[in-house]
């Protein structure tokens, strides 16, 4: 049985929150998606994807890695024709992190795009997923260094999302929580502003799940939380 709760904020500098997340304990399905492609495009692209794969995973019956894979397949699809149908959305897209539980205590996760999802031991946060970006992809081989790729004009650009292209490249991981780690899946609003060290000093800290989300959005906050900030906490718990 996991344990979770999510909370989204839109920070100190957006007028808009384009992030959105979706959970759906019943199912054992945990979503989070950050949109991109303006204030309309990217909330309505971020709210497509997560609808399209809960509804999908929801309707299937099935809890398994397929079922995960061909649900961000037709999440991409909606967003992709979506804004091939609105001039106004032209350009929209999200990135997309998805858990899906397919057994006791194994969880499916499906990635696109930049938001993450690492595991938490009670000591170290360890990245799942690895980013399709132009820095992880391009930078990092080029064997630029960190302080470089910190500033570079390129580090922000994305080379994958849902809805820019009629095909989209899913990243797949399994993983198997036991009892005393968490699963983190979180958007750029939180991983790419507040350091890995605070982060894992807040996830260590007595309290609930709700407790350590709004520490780590205050945390953002603290750092003038520049973009939106969504975060979604997962735990296993005694039955």
């Amino acid at each position: 049985m996991l344990e979770v709760f999510a909370l989204t904020d839109p920070g100190r500098v957006r007028a808009t929150n384009q992030d959105a997340f979706r959970i759906l304990p019943d199912q054992g399905l945990y979503l989070l998606a950050d949109g991109m492609g303006g204030a309309r495009g990217g909330e309505r692209a971020s709210q497509i994807a997560v609808e399209t794969v809960a509804d999908i995973v929801s309707r299937s019956g099935h809890r398994d890695a397929a079922t995960l894979l061909g649900a961000v397949e037709e999440a991409n699809l909606q967003v992709y024709h979506e804004a091939g149908r609105n001039p106004a959305l032209e350009g929209m897209g999200t990135t997309l992190v998805a858990a899906l539980e397919t057994g006791k205590n194994d969880v499916a996760i499906a990635s696109v795009g930049d938001s993450r999802a690492y595991v938490f031991d009670g000591q170290k946060l360890k990245a799942i997923t690895q980013d399709q970006t132009w820095v992880q992809e391009v930078g990092k081989p080029l064997g630029l260094d960190d302080e470089t790729l910190r500033n570079h004009p390129m580090r922000h650009v994305l080379t994958m999302a849902i809805g820019v292209n009629h095909a989209v490249t899913i990243r797949y991981y399994a993983v198997q929580l036991v009892e005393g780690q968490m699963l983190m899946l979180s958007s750029d609003g939180l991983h790419g502003v507040v350091e890995q060290g605070e982060i894992e000093h807040i996830l260590g800290m007595d309290g609930t799940l709700q407790e350590k989300c709004q520490t780590l959005v205050n945390a953002a906050h603290a750092m003038g939380s520049p973009d939106n900030v969504t975060i979604v906490l997962i735990r296993p718990v005694k039955n």
